[in-house]
């Protein structure tokens, strides 16, 4: 059994259709992957993200404003923690800071971190974290709300070692896509060997970031065998040591998320 830790279903091209969902969880079923995490970036887009997914209970949600949304700068956060406060939401986010394309929003992305953050604590549900070229405010504003009360992941990890070793010694998961299969991620599955197995998850971040051997097509739940595969290549393990692990770490991050290491 595979878990998909992190995929955006709504945005891909053929959920368009029900039949589209339909066949896709159906390829993620047939490559093994029997569940999966439909994380939001926003709160216009959300009901419709609910709907698409609401027929099928292998598929839960989150719930947040990602850092390069435009709806960063101002946002109903009695809406966002109605929104949160449903049923079939396992996590908060995803959030974070992103200052490779938004360096111009650089102070409300934080504040809206900030406000997840809390929003995770007080609803304690883990917190869905993306950084991108702000690894040391990323760090600090984790560190200003640690204890982090239910746990939470770096997702779609390209940091370094020292970056995962902070985050790993705040208590959070680092998540791992299909990035990991390119030719020039070298440096990135080094990181990977160092990350413990406890503590690691893996995602597609579908439709983006394609893995090989598909490299050119749209991303879907069911590459990411591709990606524990590459895991377990990495770590010089079996393919089904890293499917069980990272299923079992996704079950105690999201469904027992107030003890999320024990």
């Amino acid at each position: 059994m595979l878990v998909d830790s992190h995929c955006h279903l709504d945005r891909l091209e053929q959920a368009a259709h029900a039949s589209g969902v339909h066949t896709i969880l159906q390829a993620a079923e047939q490559a093994g992957v029997q569940q999966i995490l439909c994380v939001a970036t926003d709160l216009a887009r959300w009901p419709a993200m609910m709907a698409l997914i609401d027929p099928y209970a292998q598929v839960c949600a989150s719930a947040g404003i990602h850092p390069l949304s435009d709806e960063i700068q101002q946002f109903d956060s009695d809406l966002l923690e109605a929104q949160a406060s449903h049923a079939r939401v396992v996590a908060i986010g995803e959030t974070g800071l992103d200052y490779h394309y938004r360096a111009d929003t650089l102070e409300a992305q934080q504040a809206a971190f900030r406000h997840h953050l809390a929003l995770a604590a007080r609803l304690a549900k883990p917190v869905i974290i993306h950084t991108r070229e702000a690894q040391q405010d990323t760090l600090r504003l984790l560190r200003e709300a640690s204890p982090l009360v239910a746990g939470g992941v770096l997702h779609c990890f390209t940091e370094d070692w020292a970056m995962a070793e902070a985050a790993l010694a705040l208590g959070l998961h680092i998540s791992f896509s299909g990035i990991i299969t390119f030719r020039n991620a070298a440096p990135l599955r080094e990181v990977v060997r160092q990350v413990p197995l406890a503590r690691l998850l893996v995602e597609t971040d579908a439709p983006y970031l394609t893995p090989a051997p598909h490299r050119g097509r749209s991303n879907e739940p069911q590459y990411v065998r591709h990606v524990a595969e590459c895991v377990a290549h990495v770590k010089g393990i079996s393919f089904d040591e890293v499917a069980q692990a990272t299923t079992e770490n996704f079950k105690r991050l999201f469904f027992d998320p107030i003890r999320p290491l024990d």
